[in-house]
């Protein structure tokens, strides 16, 4: 991937730095929830540049969930539009990287399925899906053969 552009958002940049810095050893959990996340590095849809992401840690499988609730904010997070354009990605765990390949789940009982272990994995995803009217972007990321 080419040149990094770092999030806007200053608490999701130091987030990311503070992820990343410490190769997967510190800030592996999202703020104060204690629950755990992952680093999503991905390209840019209109740059081409490389961006990360900390996203809430749903694993099924080998495969990760990965949910573009914004908190459910009426507009998608630009994240989306990425994957949507380049479905390569790399997923930091912790201390292990892996090469992915992300797919929009469209299939109602899949999306379904998934849903259920997204709002196991982190409870508010029940919430953000409640207060917008639109429908929550969820994509599957499998291990890249």
């Amino acid at each position: 991937m080419s040149d990094y552009l770092p999030p806007k958002i200053d608490w999701v940049r130091q987030h990311v730095e503070a992820y990343e810095g410490s190769g997967g050893t510190k800030a592996t959990t999202l703020r104060d929830t204690g629950l755990p996340c992952i680093i999503v590095t991905h390209k840019g849809g209109k740059t081409g540049a490389t961006r990360k992401i900390p996203l809430m840690r749903v694993k099924v499988g080998d495969a990760y969930v990965l949910v573009g609730s914004m908190g459910g904010q009426p507009k998608n997070p630009v994240w989306v539009y990425n994957l949507r354009a380049h479905p390569e990605v790399d997923i930091r765990d912790a201390t292990v990287v892996k090469p992915m390949v992300v797919r929009e789940i469209s299939d109602p009982e899949e999306r379904t399925s998934l849903w259920e272990a997204c709002v196991e994995a982190f409870p508010p995803y029940a919430d953000y899906k409640a207060k917008t009217e639109r429908v929550i972007p969820v994509f599957l990321a499998e291990p890249k053969i």
